[in-house]
């Protein structure tokens, strides 16, 4: 018993840790002007449990919108590979598949996982965003295609998938806002321009 007490209390600081949401001031110096120029002004910190900093991001001023998809399983009409926002790990950081990703600056881009039967039941919805290296991401106006902007992901999560965060369209009445959602899933509900997005910043797929 005495083995089994520490790993209960190991456990339950888990499954009651808590992240909180504060300003993050500008954008990164460290990232190109011409991306700079395209964020928000004020981005948002995220602290992790301890009160340290887990992330901090920073969304479009105006995201480029298309038609609506007929596919009801994609719930933002945003174009392939649209520059989203960025956002910045102080430390070492997990993707959406908990993949680890490496302390850094990264860009966030839009796309959808494809209807080919290896994405089964992975969300609820196909829209992502997909982590690009600031440094290997020179053109904040580009729609890189689908196998492009993977490939440049896959440089970020150092693995053949690309580092991904789970995205879809807020029903939120209130931004910014972040929320626990289910079990372990913190989710921040903010405007990349005047679109409403939920984004899934802590928390890894279990399945």
């Amino acid at each position: 018993m005495k083995k089994l007490f520490p790993l209960l209390i190991f456990c339950g600081s888990l499954a009651f840790a808590q992240y909180k949401m504060e300003p993050a001031g500008a954008p990164p110096t460290d990232l190109a002007p011409a991306f700079a120029s395209a964020l928000q002004q004020q981005g948002y910190k995220i602290l992790g449990p301890g009160g340290s900093v887990y992330c901090e991001i920073w969304f479009r001023t105006q995201v480029p919108t298309g038609p609506k998809s007929a596919d009801e399983a994609v719930t933002l009409s945003i174009p392939q590979g649209a520059l989203l926002g960025v956002i910045h790990f102080p430390g070492p950081a997990q993707d959406r598949r908990g993949q680890s990703l490496k302390p850094g600056t990264y860009t966030l881009r839009y796309s959808q996982y494809p209807v080919n039967g290896d994405h089964q039941g992975v969300a609820p919805q196909r829209d992502f965003a997909l982590l690009v290296r600031a440094g290997d991401d020179t053109d904040p106006n580009s729609t890189p295609g689908f196998d492009a902007l993977v490939a440049l992901s896959a440089k970020a999560s150092g693995t053949p998938h690309p580092a991904v965060l789970s995205i879809w369209s807020s029903a939120s009445d209130k931004f910014p806002n972040l929320t626990k959602q289910n079990e372990h899933d913190w989710v921040l509900d903010a405007k990349a321009g005047d679109v409403p997005i939920s984004i899934i910043l802590a928390g890894k797929y279990e399945g």
